[in-house]
């Protein structure tokens, strides 16, 4: 039986001061808790109902109920596992001097310039972990990548993806001169009309204010998502839609 104690320390992972105190975040589902799994995580805590402790040989399992899952569960409708797992260090220290040109599966990164809403950046995620890069930086300003509807946003991407908080001008002063910056704006250069290297950074920015002035400065290449409706059409595109275009526009030259 869970104790009052075990569900109240799970829920105060909800808030990103008890998950940067405790260095943990929680994970929810078969699928994500799996992938996190799989790819290294070592789980610090989990719990789970009799089913998916019977199609997985995991140790040190507290075995829950459904109605003690939902208890313990941020979310309406659980299923089956939950599990609380160690924040990689890099994504912990805003100080890390990162290397960018050091990537083992992609020479190209993401930047996320105070991107706040968490669905768009666990999308972001994924869309990342789906075109193979395998590094995201973000800013200080950015939603914590462990808030968990970010991590169960990514439906398991987060296993597969570095997330690296730092400030961008910090990253900007480690690169070498000519390393291409790329960033998407209204009023930049159509983005398939243009030349597009296989390494760099590509930034994307707030969703309602777009990438901020001093990060601009250090943007190299200025790119434009067209639109093609001639006449009203939408303001702007999505964050997480207009990183999946452009990414999908990069790999696409490959």
């Amino acid at each position: 039986m869970i104790s009052k104690n075990q569900i109240k320390y799970v829920h105060q992972l909800e808030l990103k001061k008890y998950r940067k105190q405790e260095g943990v975040f929680i994970a929810e589902g078969h699928k994500v808790v799996g992938d996190l799994i799989k790819s290294g995580f070592v789980p610090k805590q989990i719990f789970a109902t009799s089913e998916w402790i019977e199609n997985n040989n995991i140790p040190g399992v507290i075995e829950v109920t459904n109605d003690e899952l939902t208890r313990l569960s941020l979310q309406q409708h659980p299923q089956q596992v939950l599990g609380i797992f160690s924040i990689p260090e890099e994504s912990q220290n805003s100080n890390h001097q990162p290397s960018i040109t050091n990537s083992p599966t992609s020479s190209l990164s993401l930047l996320l310039d105070n991107v706040q809403d968490p669905g768009n950046l666990g999308t972001i995620i994924r869309i990342a972990d789906w075109f193979g890069i395998d590094t995201i930086y973000c800013s200080e300003g950015t939603v914590d990548a462990w808030n968990p509807k970010v991590v169960q946003a990514t439906m398991g991407s987060i296993a597969r993806v570095h997330i690296i908080y730092i400030d961008p001008i910090t990253l900007f002063n480690s690169l070498p001169e000519d390393f291409p910056i790329y960033g998407t704006f209204l009023d930049g250069d159509n983005i398939y009309t243009q030349q597009l290297s296989q390494h760099g950074i590509i930034v994307m920015g707030n969703e309602g204010n777009g990438i901020s002035d001093a990060v601009r400065a250090h943007v190299t290449n200025k790119l434009l998502i067209p639109d093609f409706h001639h006449g009203d059409t939408a303001d702007s595109l999505n964050v997480a839609i207009a990183t999946a275009i452009t990414c999908s526009e990069f790999r696409r030259r490959i």
